[in-house]
């Protein structure tokens, strides 16, 4: 092999061909590929190594707390969650039609394993994610406002495809955390999508807040979602406008 085929590669940032190059010059010689067979391998390569790497930066971006898969989910764990609904909101659909994803349930049945696998899901399918407990959200709002840094830290939730925001109603939440969310809710919605889980309903979510306004605000977008319902026996994949009336707030 000519000794400047490497340098030209590397300068090039051509590494996936630059791994493969050696086996596949051996692979041509002792299978008697044609020029353009030849090709076609090493710049497949380079493709496949480029997907790889893009994937993985991705999900560093992602944030996700755990690495979790559809694969990995024993559905028979919690009877009432509908593998249909599940498998329908990981082909992204919801995310091309901008949509957004409300997903109500006690504590403990799935809630962030799934709306985790699902993103993981969606970032193969080339799709920008990024995960985030309501807590980390005021608490990166409250930590980068004091250092007036509010419009940096909001680009981080307005950019991506999906945003995750997961485990809303475990606890009551600081000032001005209805205000964050609000804008950020507001800031996505028919824009990008967001998904939410919930172990409280919606009734509620005013008092956990500490802002029955914005919350209103947020039932407002809340209503136009689909929504993942965990019920005895089954869970509800759809308008949720077609399913409830519009909770009133305490």
């Amino acid at each position: 092999m000519n000794p400047t085929i490497i340098p030209m590669l590397k300068k090039l940032r051509l590494s996936g061909m630059n791994e493969s190059l050696q086996v596949r010059l051996h692979e041509a010689a002792s299978t008697g590929l044609t020029h353009g067979e030849f090709l076609e391998l090493i710049l497949q390569d380079e493709i496949n190594i480029r997907e790889d790497r893009s994937i993985q930066r991705r999900i560093k971006k992602a944030n996700f707390r755990d690495m979790r898969r559809l694969e990995d989910f024993d559905f028979r764990f919690n009877t009432t969650i509908k593998k249909s609904a599940v498998f329908e909101l990981a082909t992204g659909r919801f995310v091309r039609e901008r949509r957004d994803v409300l997903w109500l349930g006690p504590p403990g049945t799935g809630k962030s394993h799934l709306c985790q696998a699902i993103g993981m899901s969606l970032i193969r399918a080339g799709m920008s994610v990024y995960y985030r407990s309501i807590f980390d959200l005021v608490r990166d709002f409250l930590h980068d406002e004091a250092l007036d840094g509010h419009e940096r830290i909001l680009r981080r939730y307005l950019e991506p495809d999906l945003l995750i925001i997961d485990d809303m109603g475990m606890k009551q939440l600081p000032k001005r955390s209805g205000e964050y969310l609000f804008e950020v809710i507001m800031r996505r919605h028919d824009v990008r999508s967001t998904m939410m889980t919930s172990n409280r309903p919606l009734e509620e979510w005013g008092k956990l807040i500490g802002d029955t306004p914005s919350a209103t605000a947020i039932l407002d977008v809340a209503v136009q979602s689909v929504r993942m319902d965990e019920r005895p026996a089954r869970l509800i994949a759809g308008r949720v406008g077609s399913l409830v009336r519009r909770p009133r707030l305490r």
